[in-house]
C-alpha cells in the first residue's frame, strides 16, 4: 500500500525555477523595423521546399527594441491549414522574456489573402497579448510571390 503523505511534507512538491539565458549581445540581434526586413527575416528562416506544399506557423519574438529573440514555430499542418495554439505562442514568449511579436505563416496556394480564421485567430491572439503586456505588431501571410501584411491592410 502506498504511504499517505504528511500535511508537513512539502519537500517533495516540484519546484520551478525561470532562467534565460541569451547567446548572443542584444547589440547583435537583428532588428526589424520595417516590413522589408521582417519579410527578408522571415524568407531566410523559411524552408523553401515546404513553403508551397504544407502550411506552417511561426512567430518572431522580439523585445521592446524589435531585436529579434527568437523565431518559434508553433505548427507544421497541411496543405490547406494548420492548428494554432495560442498558449505554445505564449508559453515561447513568456520563456524568452519577449513583449512584442510577429505572427507569420504562409499559403501554399500561393493566395495570400487572409482567410476569417486567419483574422480570427489574429484578433485571439491580440486580445491575449494585450492581457499579458505584450504587443502584436503583425501577421504576415507568405507566399513565393509575395506576402500579405495585416498592419499595412489596417486589421490590426
Amino acid at each position: 500500500m502506498g504511504q499517505k503523505l504528511l500535511r508537513n511534507d512539502w519537500n517533495i512538491v516540484s519546484e520551478v525555477e525561470l532562467v534565460y539565458k541569451s547567446k548572443m549581445k542584444a547589440s547583435e540581434r537583428p532588428q526589424l523595423k520595417q516590413i522589408i526586413d521582417v519579410v527578408e527575416f522571415l524568407k531566410q528562416n523559411w524552408d523553401a521546399n515546404r513553403i508551397e506544399l504544407l502550411e506552417q506557423f511561426k512567430v518572431i519574438l522580439m523585445n521592446r527594441s524589435l531585436r529579434v529573440l527568437g523565431i518559434y514555430e508553433v505548427s507544421s499542418g497541411g496543405v490547406s491549414g494548420t492548428m494554432v495554439d495560442p498558449k505554445l505562442i505564449f508559453m515561447a514568449a513568456l520563456k524568452m522574456n519577449a513583449n512584442t511579436l510577429i505572427l507569420a505563416h504562409n499559403h501554399p496556394s500561393g493566395n495570400p489573402e487572409p482567410s476569417e480564421a486567419d483574422k480570427k485567430v489574429t484578433q485571439k491572439i491580440k486580445d491575449a497579448a494585450n492581457l499579458l503586456d505584450m504587443r502584436l505588431v503583425d501577421h504576415i501571410i507568405l507566399t513565393t510571390e509575395g506576402f500579405y501584411s495585416f498592419a499595412d491592410e489596417g486589421l490590426l
